[in-house]
């Protein structure tokens, strides 16, 4: 019974090609714009040239991409979109 239930309730993975990691670099990018207004201070600790982020704040966004990507990815394999 619990194996029935637990296989209706498995999700199809998407097998890595160019269009997930295009969903993935997206997802980070809208992070790391969502960050640079959001975070209140993002400038404690070494700068990263060009961002205006410091490091902790871009580890801190691109850890927030990869939650961003991963549900997008789940969801659009999902639907059949990817």
């Amino acid at each position: 019974m619990l194996h029935s239930l637990v296989l209706a309730v498995a999700t199809r993975a998407s097998d890595w090609s160019p269009s997930v990691a295009v969903v993935m670099v997206v997802c980070n990018i809208i992070a790391i714009a969502i960050s640079k207004f959001s975070i209140q201070r993002p400038h404690v600790g070494p700068e990263v040239p060009g961002l205006g982020l410091s490091v902790p704040a871009l580890i801190a966004a691109t850890c927030f991409g990869h939650i961003l990507g991963a549900g997008a990815i789940l969801g659009l394999t999902n639907t059949g979109a990817l």
